[in-house]
């Protein structure tokens, strides 16, 4: 008879495997994804190495699930972000969204700049590109709406808001790859009204 798992043993799994991302995103907090290895996630989580490996195949597995928990959740605070009820034309609602997107990374930074631009594995990278595409299509979504209502020109909004998704990303960098008890080189609401000013303009002066 083939050994079915009981709901006890089940359960033990699935704390175990979220007792290891846990550790693992405090690593990746703390010191970005080379930070990251199998044997420092045991030790941060308290388990034998060889534990690890039964719920990861080897760190590129595990950077990548760590990357997809992590960026899911800033993903929604982004979406949810554009729906604030406060934020009553399109203006406001992209601006709005962008200063949560920046003044989250900002707090965090180290793992800011570890989702945005470190230099990672290929399977971390990849998932990458799928979750700009998602920040991308939010936008997408926005600037569709501000077409509609004619808050900003025609355009190709696909492409539009996947530049947004660049300047935003990009303006952030730099500032992310300080240690975070670096001052900014500009303060911070100065940072992120540049980075709103330059992207209401791109959307809305389109030709």
């Amino acid at each position: 008879m083939a050994y079915r798992p009981t709901a006890k043993t089940e359960a033990r799994r699935a704390a175990q495997h979220k007792q290891l991302l846990e550790a693992a995103i405090r690593l990746v907090s703390q010191g970005g994804f080379a930070a990251l290895t199998i044997q420092a996630v045991a030790q941060e989580a308290g388990i034998a190495t060889g534990t690890v490996y039964k719920y990861f195949k080897d760190k590129a597995s595990l950077c990548a699930e760590v990357f997809k928990l992590c960026t899911i959740k800033e993903v929604e605070q982004v979406r949810s972000a554009t729906h604030d009820t406060n934020q009553t034309n399109l203006k406001d609602r992209l601006c709005y969204s962008i200063r949560v997107f920046a003044e989250r990374a900002i707090q965090g930074r180290r793992l800011a700049y570890a989702l945005i631009a470190e230099p990672v594995d290929a399977l971390v990278d990849a998932e990458r590109l799928i979750y700009r595409k998602a920040y991308a299509d939010i936008w997408q979504g926005l600037i569709e709406e501000g077409m509609a209502s004619g808050e900003c020109p025609q355009q190709i909004a696909s492409v539009s808001a996947a530049a947004l998704v660049g300047v935003v990303a990009e303006s952030l960098v730099g500032p992310l790859a300080m240690a975070e008890d670096d001052r900014l080189a500009i303060e911070k609401d100065q940072l992120i009204g540049a980075i709103q000013d330059f992207c209401w303009r791109a959307i809305s002066q389109a030709k």
